[in-house]
């Protein structure tokens, strides 16, 4: 990291970047074009196919559902701000993106991921409400409540991400304006700016690490008392909530695992960190919808039924 000594206003004199992509080997890349094209319309036929279920099925009085249904919702529009420019890029021999389309993808990954972790956080505590306090349970998590956690995971996500950006934006970048990574996110471009980085790069760990764990915590206490919870239950009722959780624990672990990675150490880039980074890009909302449909028979008997009703309209006509 460079220290200058010009004004900070005056230098920054970078208009677009340019990315390396995932990998310099032609071959790989077109390896790379094919799964990305597939993952990417996996996750949105996927993800488009357990809204419909839900909104179609009657399951939105649902807690648990309407919560799946947003999720489903982010996971398509977490994997649009990096994915479409990624498959393009592929594509093309110079990946650039403007300074004002680099700005806007670092806050869109960071608003979309950021409601991600907050929503799959709420799905915790409206599973821990349903097993540890099922007398209570629509009354703690009446539509009103899930309504307001909801806006408070899009709104904790919008000040997170204008955080992030705001550190940005206020960075000088006088060349090289070329970045070891296939999008835009905050620790390679910090390698670029024209200035110590040291305090952003601390303040940016802090807001995402804090973020991060914090929700990792809760998710670990809900999951803690779930589990001494079932104890005490029959084995037919855990069964059924060990189904339930089941999807949303493999959902959380591989989310999770890559982000923290990524997000709760200090300013550093490791060689790995693209390939972990399509792991909560890409890989986690494609698996979302198998794992909730799979794991999950209420689900598999609303597509069923919409399935059902498909082909009847079909054959009709």
């Amino acid at each position: 990291m460079a220290s200058w000594t010009q004004p900070m206003e005056k230098i920054n004199n970078v208009t677009e970047f340019i990315f390396w992509g995932l990998s310099q080997n032609l071959e790989v890349e077109e390896v790379c074009l094919v799964l990305f094209s597939f993952f990417y319309t996996a996750i949105l036929l996927g993800n488009l196919l357990i809204m419909l279920t839900v909104c179609t099925g009657n399951l939105l009085k649902s807690p648990m559902y309407f919560f799946l249904n947003f999720l489903s919702f982010v996971d398509i529009c977490y994997s649009s701000v990096t994915a479409p420019k990624t498959i393009v890029d592929m594509l093309a021999k110079n990946k650039t993106i403007s300074y004002a389309g680099f700005m806007l993808q670092i806050f869109g990954g960071h608003f979309f991921g950021c409601t991600e972790i907050f929503i799959l956080t709420v799905m915790a505590y409206d599973r821990y409400v349903a097993i540890c306090k099922p007398l209570h349970y629509m009354t703690i998590m009446d539509r009103e409540t899930c309504s307001k956690m909801l806006l408070g995971s899009w709104v904790g996500a919008f000040i997170h991400s204008i955080i992030q950006v705001a550190l940005v934006v206020q960075l000088p970048f006088c060349g090289p304006n070329e970045i070891d990574h296939y999008f835009c996110d905050v620790h390679p471009v910090l390698k670029l700016a024209c200035t110590d980085t040291y305090i952003v790069g601390i303040v940016m760990t802090a807001n995402s690490g804090t973020i991060s764990l914090g929700s990792f915590v809760i998710l670990l206490f809900s999951y803690s008392v779930i589990l001494v919870t079932l104890r005490k239950q029959s084995a037919e009722g855990r069964r059924k909530a060990l189904s339930t959780c089941g999807s949303h624990i493999a959902v959380v672990i591989i989310f999770f695992g890559p982000y923290t990675f990524i997000y709760m150490r200090p300013d550093t880039t490791f060689s790995e960190d693209k390939m972990v980074a399509v792991f909560y890009t890409i890989i986690t909302p494609m698996l979302n919808p198998l794992i909730y449909t799979l794991r999950n028979t209420e689900v598999k008997n609303a597509m069923k039924k919409l399935w059902d009703k498909k082909m009847f309209w079909t054959s009709g006509k």
